[in-house]
């Protein structure tokens, strides 16, 4: 598969694209193909006259993702600024790009006078990542206020899928796999921008608290158990600080992995698999990773 072989795209495509500049741990192989299509119809078009056996992948702000050290072996979908935009439409609704991010989607609910989206604001990522995996932090989650997506499905049709159809549960949903979250639309309550900021304030001072911002992290890292917090876990196992070649296991909060400057993507996830090992060893309880896993190693 070459660029002379490629369906033709009025947006951007690049070949052997790296993508650890493009992930929040800055590791990682280069995408086969990156594209950045121009807007829906150019995804839709690009995605129909690609060879079927192509695997293609949806690639938002790369914040809860490890892209293994053999990269990916083949087509990197990246929605940039043509699906980055947030409308309000009346009925304390919101139409939401699939590129748009968590903070740009609570402060424009805000403007509206839109309450109940506050806790994206806490979350580093896009709405595609949010709808795919049901995101959500300080108790709430994407299926709360989803109302209906536009996703284009891996054959290039575009389908219109309400929130039931997606199954959801924690941190999971039933999207079509390698389908592209195009759009969302997400519904909240009345509510006063004042409140809602002060609200946002609150939310953006505990992360800040408790979480490791600044570092070269992919965000939390394992599910939490039923009953249980998989950061106390992690930390009754003995893990907090933990380090394998470059990566380590966060002080600040322990369901963080932390690329200490020049980890590789396989340190990180030997990391994360030693920490299972541990705690399983510890506890008797099986994590499950959170963080998505892609590439060949």
């Amino acid at each position: 598969m070459s660029v002379a072989t490629l369906p033709g795209i009025r947006g951007k495509l690049s070949e052997s694209a790296p993508l650890s500049p493009l992930v929040w741990f800055k590791s990682g192989g280069p995408a086969h193909t990156l594209v950045e299509p121009a807007d829906i119809d150019d995804l839709s078009a690009f995605l129909a006259a690609l060879d079927p056996g192509t695997p293609v992948m949806a690639l938002g702000l790369g914040s809860n993702m490890i892209i293994r050290d053999g990269g990916f072996p083949g087509v990197v979908v990246r929605l940039g600024k043509p699906f980055a935009k947030v409308e309000a439409l009346g009925d304390h609704a919101l139409r939401c790009g699939g590129g748009a991010s968590g903070i740009l989607v609570s402060s424009t609910a805000r403007d509206a006078r839109v309450s109940g989206l506050e806790f994206l604001r806490s979350i580093p990522g896009t709405v595609g990542g949010f709808v795919r995996m049901n995101g959500g932090a300080y108790g709430r989650e994407t299926s709360e206020i989803l109302v209906e997506c536009d996703v284009v499905l891996r054959s290039g049709e575009r389908r219109t899928m309400a929130r039931d159809e997606l199954a959801y549960s924690y941190r999971h949903s039933e999207l079509p796999p390698q389908a592209t979250v195009v759009s969302a639309t997400f519904r909240g309550q009345p509510g006063d921008p004042a409140a809602i900021q002060a609200e946002m304030d609150r939310i953006a001072a505990a992360r800040e608290a408790s979480q490791p911002l600044r570092s070269r992290t992919g965000g939390s890292t394992f599910k939490n158990p039923p009953g249980h917090k998989a950061w106390a876990l992690i930390d009754a196992a003995g893990c907090r600080g933990l380090t394998l070649g470059g990566a380590q296991v966060s002080d600040k909060h322990c369901n963080f992995l932390l690329n200490l400057g020049n980890a590789t993507s396989a340190d990180i996830e030997a990391l994360g698999e030693e920490v299972r090992a541990r705690v399983l060893a510890h506890s008797g309880i099986s994590l499950e990773w959170e963080i998505q896993r892609v590439g060949v190693a």
